[in-house]
């Protein structure tokens, strides 16, 4: 049995609660070690990545309880994937919060590595019910952290947050509930077997549950209608938690794709697909209602916050298509648009530092000590985030754009990513135009820290990565995507089959 597989767990896990023992501990001391642990996330992610490659499912089967019993973690291309993404994206987040944001309340660090292991273990787990549990270790985790600093607009927006999650966790305890009744097993896999032989008179309560868990992974996710909570908890967030954040959405979406390919995937039966009719609409209209609230944006972290929900809608889209070629495509632009909506966020704090009061507002205010710098920088996300090229952006929108056949949907989804494209081009230039033009008088901020300054431009260079590496990655997306849509090496984990 390889235990690294366990390793994102316990690395967090014991970190988060050696900070939360040593309270007393320095500041520097604090820092360090979460530097190191978060940091540590990232080799060991890649050497997961590179066991998944070889298309082989890994189980690890916590206590030697072998599958369907007992908790199971789980390890393919795609969980792989995620490790990586979510690794690179604290790690560069923890870094920014080191020059001075984790001073804003209590305890930061611990309740980073908790949100962590939450994240890491949601990626991880092949139980529904222990997917539930991770889901409530980073969503409690994230209550905290939504509201390190203090101050009316968080605990308000945290209110809104706290109150929607806690109602999503109580609809997805019944779903689980209502398939545990009916079935007798939560393992996944075992799901999947179970469900493709299920009585036809349980149909209906099965899908009762599947719709159930829909309707909470579309509120993890935020999926029109249920994203109103994302612009302004996002916004009112410090620039390190919102930068992590943005990995959150991806979460919900992520969930989608286990849930919606595996239990009720291509072997089960009358249940299959059932949830296709309802993700192409919905992801056409997050992606449309999320441009709209991006071009109405008066703040330039709602913006950014509306781009996250842009995202979503995109990466929904993929996803709706079922096929191969789309589920590739949304992965390749999943990891797109977590680096650059995470350097985004970052970097409209470095701007909010030098604008004084008005902070990230969009009117005239004085000159920033660096336009030409955060300028290039700001040019380079927008860019990005637009999809125009040479940016991973633009290669992300074609991808997905030439997965789909010729026909009306064909015609929605390239009118909507289009128009969509034209939208966040048209708001991000006025965001652009307001903060780095339009100057009413001489600079009163500082100079960007060179460590913030190397956390939001590492992350910026993400973009420059995807491009550079697009043919290697189109491949293990492509395959990732097989894997995904070829059932039969999960059902062989209850099958006797599994390494």
């Amino acid at each position: 049995m390889n235990h690294a597989l366990i390793l994102p767990l316990l690395v967090p896990l014991f970190t988060g609660a050696l900070l939360l023992f040593a309270h007393s501990l320095g500041r520097s001391s604090k820092r360090t070690l979460s530097l190191l642990a978060t940091w540590s996330l990232v080799p060991l992610a890649i050497w997961l990545l590179v066991l998944a490659d070889d298309g082989q499912l890994r189980v690890y089967a916590l206590g030697s309880w072998q599958p369907p019993f007992g908790i199971v973690l789980m390890l393919d291309r795609l969980s792989a994937l995620m490790l990586l993404v979510t690794a690179v994206l604290a790690g560069f987040a923890v870094l920014y919060a080191c020059r001075g944001d984790d001073e804003r309340g209590p305890n930061f660090h611990a309740l980073y590595q908790f949100q962590l292991l939450g994240i890491n273990g949601a990626f991880l787990t092949g139980d529904l019910f222990n997917l539930f549990v991770f889901f409530e270790i980073l969503l409690i985790s994230s209550y905290a952290l939504l509201l390190h600093g203090h101050g009316q607009r968080r605990v308000r927006s945290g209110m809104h947050y706290v109150v929607l999650n806690l109602l999503g966790s109580s609809l997805f305890l019944i779903g689980v509930s209502m398939l545990y009744g009916l079935l007798g097993t939560l393992n996944m896999a075992d799901l999947a077997a179970r469900v493709s032989a299920a009585d036809p008179a349980d149909g209906p309560l099965l899908a009762a549950a599947g719709y159930l868990l829909l309707v909470v992974f579309a509120l993890k996710g935020a999926i029109l209608p249920l994203y109103f909570w994302l612009p302004r908890a996002y916004a009112s967030a410090t620039a390190p938690v919102a930068a992590l954040f943005a990995i959150m959405t991806k979460v919900g979406l992520y969930a989608i794709v286990r849930v919606f390919t595996l239990i009720f995937g291509n072997e089960a039966g009358e249940l299959s697909h059932m949830v296709d009719a309802w993700l192409w609409p919905l992801a056409l209209l997050t992606l449309g209602a999320a441009v709209v609230g991006a071009l109405a944006a008066r703040n330039l972290q709602v913006l950014l916050a509306y781009l996250v929900v842009v995202s979503v809608g995109t990466l929904l889209a993929g996803i709706a298509l079922g096929s191969e070629a789309g589920l590739a495509a949304a992965l390749y632009y999943l990891v797109h648009s977590t680096l650059i909506a995470g350097a985004l966020f970052l970097l409209a704090d470095l701007i909010a530092r030098q604008r004084g009061d008005l902070g990230t507002d969009l009117i005239t205010a004085p000159a920033l000590q660096q336009p030409l710098l955060l300028g290039t920088l700001f040019f380079i996300g927008a860019i990005s985030v637009a999809g125009l090229p040479p940016f991973s952006g633009f290669l992300g929108k074609l991808m997905l754009l030439r997965a789909i056949e010729p026909g009306a949907e064909a015609i929605a989804l390239w009118a909507v990513v289009l128009v969509g494209g034209l939208g966040m081009l048209i708001a991000l230039s006025r965001a652009g135009s307001l903060v780095f033009w339009r100057a009413s008088a001489l600079a009163q901020g500082q100079k960007a820290d060179p460590v913030r300054l190397l956390a939001t431009t590492g992350l910026l260079l993400g973009s420059l990565v995807l491009v550079a590496a697009a043919g290697p990655l189109q491949t293990f997306m492509q395959a990732t995507a097989a894997q995904l849509l070829d059932l039969r090496p999960y059902l062989q984990i209850v099958q006797g089959g599994a390494a």
